[in-house]
């Protein structure tokens, strides 16, 4: 019988229901027309079948709606003239997103994963100038040329890394970081990160099936943000997702009481906790 999530690319799919489901709603926090289609039959069947999943959708609501505000600020007031995706999936922020036409859009991913998107967006009209590269980003001399390529047509580039970096060895973020970093171009990146105490409730919950897929989450700097510095990268700015997710009205009432709670952006330990943060790049 085939696996329930066959690879790294059928994680982009449930988080697409997610973002469906958010559009759904009267008082979403950002409308994703796209979403369910991206999803597919599949991506509900994923959702469905993981509970734990189901009742921790508001972290990718408060995900979604974080890295749109950073886009949104960095091409209105920052002077973001690129915007470079990551292991892109599923987002279609290129077509949802009020963005001015003269801004250059780069998905960066694996052929299979922008094949399926490519198809399903056949018919859409993307608001910028949109390129998709095929590359697998654990080749690091491809990756290296591509950065550089990219780099050398820009003078501000916004570096997106969502859903990414849980997947990759704590040596290996550090490398990705320093090969960002060696472009003088890319000033900013966008990344989420989780705490250790976070990455064991999820391994608890749902390790068994991201082991099978041949995607376990990994990455999880127990000293928070500050890990970033080693690569190059100062953080400026990083907001909590559960601290989000309240003021969104996205919680369950018990979750409500505990995102009223202090929180710090260094060194989380045990405690269950996830972030999005802007890094700006270092001389």
């Amino acid at each position: 019988m085939e696996p329930l999530i066959r690879d790294i690319s059928d994680t982009a799919r449930w988080v697409a229901v997610y973002r469906a489901r958010e559009t759904d709603r009267p008082d979403a926090a950002f409308r994703d027309p796209f979403a369910r289609k991206l999803a597919g039959e599949r991506g509900e069947r994923i959702a469905a079948a993981l509970p734990f999943l189901e009742e921790n959708a508001w972290s990718w609501t408060a995900r979604t709606y974080l890295v749109d505000k950073y886009i949104t600020s960095g091409v209105a007031s920052g002077g973001v003239d690129q915007v470079v995706n990551l292991a892109a999936g599923l987002d279609a922020r290129p077509y949802r997103m009020d963005l001015p036409s003269t801004l250059r859009w780069v998905e960066v991913d694996l052929p299979d994963i922008l094949d399926y998107k490519e198809a399903i967006l056949a018919d859409a009209t993307p608001r910028c100038a949109l390129e998709r590269v095929r590359l697998d980003l654990s080749n690091e001399d491809a990756r290296r040329g591509l950065f550089q390529r990219l780099g050398a047509r820009s003078t501000h580039t916004l570096v997106i890394a969502e859903g990414l970096l849980m997947y990759l060895m704590r040596d290996d973020v550090r490398q990705l970081a320093r090969d960002l970093a060696a472009v003088p171009s890319f000033r900013h990146w966008v990344v989420d990160i989780c705490s250790p105490g976070l990455l064991a409730m999820m391994m608890e919950k749902m390790g068994d099936l991201v082991r099978e897929a041949g995607a376990p989450y990994l990455f999880a700097p127990p000293e928070g943000p500050a890990f970033f510095e080693q690569g190059g990268w100062k953080p400026i700015d990083v907001r909590s997702l559960l601290k989000t997710a309240r003021r969104l009205d996205r919680l369950p009432l018990f979750l409500k009481m505990i995102a009223m709670l202090p929180e710090s952006n260094g060194s989380q330990g045990s405690r269950p906790w996830a972030a999005v943060c802007l890094l700006e790049r270092q001389a």
